[in-house]
């Protein structure tokens, strides 16, 4: 009985533990069923609605309207343009419909030229549909953007108009305006007698008397080919021939350029069309009874729309103050009689910069200048500085910080590398000849001089790098820094309506200087 008794409990503490062991792993297997199932529960939303917008930005400018979204992670999306009316219908996956893109309502503005309005809702689960209205026909570019800066992923969508404005043609129209001014003060108003020349100083000298008003006098009446004693008659690089739209640029400039001729001879005589011996460049030719072609200076404002460029401590963008820089100083180049003025950009939106190139050289530009406000990795920098391009690498080593820094403005501001000719870019930045490089020294010289009389100047002569958007081949181009913005004493200058007018002044007159020390040459004629 006591060995019955022995054994009872022995199978009953056996299958006690193994009633408890199975218990026990019954309960674990619900634990984790149960904790597999609130794990699917929360993940499947947040996998659903992972990615979060951070930003909707819209840039509506003359050249195109940009619209650009941001978000923490790369977006899905598809899209269709459609007319009857012009609509472009866009589909982002994995969103839900929060205030960022409901924003996206108010960002659309009037004055906007491709978008009338925009509707935004939740098309289905995940999925946020974006209807833009158009004001007409457009080609859409969409593409995607990496993070860089400052900036998360950017889904990027370019509204360019069906037909794009052609920068040529709208400087002929201004051009008229402006000759048929000229024509009613002509009228009214018998020619004074140009005053006596005197020498002009060289580009890093101090300036002397400035006889720049004398010359562009003579050139209004046709004696611009007689260069002024004194100065040094150094041959000017060939004159661009005007470009037809991107896609097709050639690779290499003509060597009979046809850029445009505002205002021409009226004695039938094309003997100015030949080409001398000196790079093939035209010699000018006037004729009693004849007027004058506009000299023609392309303005460039840096950065623009997405890209900043460098942000004082005070909060100023340099886009900003580049744009109001830049737009007295076409207030003043389109003042003067024999000049007129193209801007790059005239509005708070982005060029890349072969583009900015590409518009220079459309317009057969005399001249290039790239404004700039720039920074530096330490805020006791100033000073003023003009750079030209250089062939051979920098001329110091801030001189080489800043080309690197201002040519990733494509990457900041946002480009479609699809679309970009990387051989046809290449082929233009190539073909910068040592006539553009020597001639951009000596029109830096001459701004440097006149800068330096408003502002303490960095460097007391032009800095050479390799600056891509001064690369334009047959086009004198410079590249103003007219102060640190990183400079908090500089950076209250910049804000300073009366020093920035003081800037375009002096740009101005050095543009002037080199003009009237090196005449230009006469243009042929464009059908």
């Amino acid at each position: 009985m006591s060995r019955k008794m022995l054994i009872k409990p022995f199978r009953s503490i056996e299958s006690a533990a193994t009633a408890t062991h199975n218990w026990r792993r019954r309960q674990i297997l619900k634990a984790g069923a149960s904790t597999l199932v609130l794990g699917l529960s929360v993940t499947a939303p947040r996998l659903a609605w992972a990615t979060s917008v951070i930003g909707v930005r819209v840039w509506p400018a003359r050249d195109y309207t940009r619209v650009t979204i941001e978000s923490d992670q790369p977006l899905s999306n598809t899209q269709q343009l459609l007319q009857g009316p012009d609509r472009l219908v866009v589909d982002l996956s994995g969103l839900d419909l929060d205030d960022a893109l409901k924003n996206l309502v108010s960002k659309i503005t009037p004055n906007d030229p491709q978008i009338q309005a925009v509707r935004v809702g939740q098309y289905q689960p995940n999925v946020v549909r974006m209807v833009f209205d158009l004001k007409g026909a457009v080609k859409p570019q969409v593409f995607t953007l990496q993070p860089v800066g400052s900036y998360k992923y950017r889904l990027v969508f370019d509204l360019y108009p069906a037909v794009a404005p052609d920068p040529l043609m709208d400087l002929l129209a201004q051009t008229e305006r402006k000759q048929q001014q000229l024509d009613a003060r002509a009228a009214m108003h018998d020619s004074a007698p140009p005053a006596p020349p005197s020498t002009l100083a060289g580009p890093n000298n101090a300036p002397a008397h400035d006889n720049s008003d004398a010359f562009f006098e003579r050139y209004a009446q046709n004696d611009a080919g007689a260069a002024t004693p004194g100065a040094s008659a150094a041959p000017s690089v060939p004159r661009p021939t005007p470009l037809v739209p991107p896609a097709t640029i050639l690779p290499r400039p003509k060597p009979a350029p046809k850029p445009p001729v505002i205002a021409q001879s009226n004695s039938g005589d094309d003997s100015s069309d030949q080409a001398d011996d000196n790079y093939g460049f035209t010699t000018p030719k006037t004729s009693k009874g004849g007027t004058t072609r506009l000299l023609t200076v392309a303005i460039d404002p840096g950065h623009g729309g997405e890209d900043p460029g460098a942000i004082g401590s005070a909060g100023t963008y340099e886009k900003h103050i580049a744009l109001d820089i830049a737009k007295k100083l076409r207030a003043k180049i389109d003042a003067q009689p024999n000049m007129r003025s193209m801007m790059t950009r005239d509005a708070d939106f982005f060029v890349p910069l072969n583009v900015r190139v590409q518009k220079a050289r459309r317009v057969g530009a005399d001249l290039f200048v790239s404004i700039h406000a720039d920074a530096f990795t330490t805020p006791a920098a100033r000073g003023s500085s003009v750079f030209a391009l250089s062939e051979h690498g920098a001329s110091s080593a801030a001189a080489r910080w800043m080309a690197t820094k201002e040519n990733s403005s494509d990457q900041i501001g946002g480009i479609n590398v699809k679309t970009a000719d990387a051989s046809v870019n290449r082929a233009l930045f190539d073909m910068s000849t040592t006539a553009q490089i020597r001639d951009s020294l000596r029109y830096g010289g001459f701004v440097l001089n006149e800068v330096g009389e408003i502002n303490k100047l960095h460097k007391g002569s032009v800095e050479q790098a390799g600056f891509a958007v001064l690369k334009a081949p047959d086009i004198p181009s410079i590249l103003v820094e007219t102060a640190f913005i990183s400079n908090p004493e500089e950076e209250q200058k910049l804000n300073d309506d009366a020093y920035r007018d003081k800037m375009a002044n002096a740009i101005l007159k050095g543009i002037k200087r080199y003009f009237a020390a090196n005449p230009p040459l006469a243009k042929s004629r464009m059908t």
